[in-house]
């Protein structure tokens, strides 16, 4: 069977190809079809960029957003919701959810589509056919690490044992995704570590962040090996991102506004998906579930500029409040009238409107923003886990404190063995609870609290009770061993593969 047509360049796509020092836009309008694609080196470099287009979709990357954050304990509905996104939030999961099918559908496009560049580019190709092979094998790892975190359980789990995804491999198109059973969440593992090991050997341009290069690779190779609990490997490649000199954080004035930032213009940002003002999505686009208000900033009613229908929780809130200074607070924008917070209209007791701007205002555009998917934060909260893990109590703490120091804390508000020992908290505690106030809807809590064998437990206002009667009762607890913690794979797709084992 022929794979589908190359039908993944979007017009009006305006991607950066090129190096640090010197960016060359392109804006393909056309698509390359099955018996003219891959030619030659320039055919590969445009539908390298038609790979990347697909992160773009909406099918895409606001699934997979709704997927990852909102089974965490940072946001709060305020009011039931039509979309199946409130089934993500309250862990009342179906197996015909639409987003799972949107994400497992996008995320095995683009594995397909960087298959046939892997397998046409040879491994010992000249320097710019090679950087795109590479760039390809982190898309495939990419979506792969992404799909087995969805669908299949927390790796520390029965070391890996447990079924995973289907793995597309080379010269494998996504219908073939009907032939294949089930890998462990351990294979999965090990072909994104080879995946990104390969990929970042053949890589040696430095791109801009909204491109894959190699110290993208070592950064997303950070994380995995964090989350499989192998600590030395995840220090490993945190040092190499860290000690290579491309990235820094934002301090000062420019913190509070670097999701405002185009990514190109930001130091901190390893590696985001690119939206430029064209692509704005208005209502369906991520932010619009999270922030309503004018180009400013400021807060307005739902419906001005979006549904603003998720809120930071007051778990959330009420955390970061204990260090009123803390710039982390600028990701939060109270909707107020009066003076007075705000609750939602729709919900008895009322949810407090706090609203998550992370995804809003990029280049004053209102709904605009190119999510981030890896940043230098991050490569230091993964080397302090791994530390903290490791016994190295002195580094960890000093990678936790740098942040919070960034954050605008001082005195008291840093963290020290003593400290922590007089508060009844371990080193591990101080990391997983920076990374709670740092990465906040950016898609890890669920994630952090899971695979480190601890609860996801809420105790605030939103629609979260699971016996869907949120006037009395706004308590849930989801353990890490509950069936829940994942997804069912799209039904669709089990009736298409007899192979593909579903979810319990």
């Amino acid at each position: 069977m022929k794979s589908r047509p190359y039908q993944y360049l979007l017009a009006g796509l305006v991607f950066a190809l090129g190096t640090f020092s010197c960016e060359t836009y392109y804006e393909p309008s056309t698509s390359i079809n099955e018996e003219t694609a891959l030619k030659n080196a320039a055919d590969v470099e445009t539908a390298t960029i038609g790979t990347y287009a697909v992160l773009l979709q909406a099918a895409y990357v606001r699934s997979v957003h709704f997927l990852m954050e909102y089974p965490g304990d940072a946001v709060a509905q305020g009011q039931s919701s039509a979309d199946d996104l409130t089934r993500a939030y309250r862990y009342t999961h179906i197996n015909t959810s639409g987003h799972c099918a949107n994400f497992w559908g996008q995320a095995y496009k683009v594995i397909a589509a960087a298959n046939k560049i892997i397998a046409f580019v040879p491994d010992d190709a000249p320097a710019d056919l090679a950087q795109l092979k590479g760039e390809n094998l982190y898309l495939r790892a990419m979506m792969h690490f992404n799909l087995v975190r969805v669908f299949g359980r927390p790796y520390p789990q029965n070391n890996g044992g447990n079924p995973g995804v289907p793995l597309l491999l080379d010269g494998l198109t996504d219908e073939q995704t009907t032939t294949l059973a089930r890998s462990t969440v351990k294979q999965v593992y090990e072909s994104v570590i080879a995946d990104l090991v390969k990929a970042a050997g053949l890589m040696s341009v430095e791109k801009t962040n909204s491109f894959a290069s190699k110290e993208v690779a070592y950064a997303l190779l950070s994380r995995v090996y964090l989350y499989m609990e192998d600590n030395a490997n995840a220090v490993k490649y945190a040092d190499l991102v860290i000690g290579s000199g491309r990235y820094s954080l934002l301090t000062g004035s420019e913190y509070p506004g670097y999701f405002k930032q185009v990514p190109a213009e930001n130091k901190e940002t390893i590696f985001a998906i690119r939206h430029t003002k064209v692509q704005d999505r208005g209502f369906s686009s991520i932010g619009s579930m999270y922030f309503s208000g004018d180009r400013s900033g400021n807060a307005l009613g739902q419906g001005a500029s979006g549904w603003a229908e998720i809120y930071a929780s007051q778990k959330y809130v009420d955390f970061l409040d204990k260090n009123p200074g803390d710039l982390r607070h600028s990701f939060i924008t109270p909707y107020l009238l009066g003076g007075v917070l705000q609750r939602n209209p729709k919900l008895n007791p009322t949810t407090p409107m706090y609203y998550i701007n992370k995804y809003s205002l990029q280049e004053e555009i209102i709904n605009l923003s190119s999510p981030v998917y890896l940043r230098l934060a991050e490569m230091y909260l993964i080397r302090a886990e791994a530390n903290a893990k490791l016994g190295k109590t002195a580094e960890a703490l000093a990678d936790v404190n740098l942040l919070r120091q960034r954050a605008g804390l001082s005195g008291n508000a840093l963290h020290t063995t003593a400290g922590l020992a007089a508060a009844g908290k371990s080193v591990l505690d101080a990391v997983l609870d920076e990374r709670y106030l740092e990465l906040a809807f950016e898609g890890h809590r669920a994630y952090d609290l899971f695979r480190n064998n601890r609860a996801m437990e809420r105790n605030y206002p939103g629609t979260h009770s699971l016996n869907n009667t949120p006037t009395t009762n706004v308590t849930q607890k989801v353990l890490p061993t509950d069936p829940r913690v994942i997804f069912f794979i799209p039904q669709a797709e089990v009736d298409r593969n007899s192979k593909l084992e579903q979810n319990p």
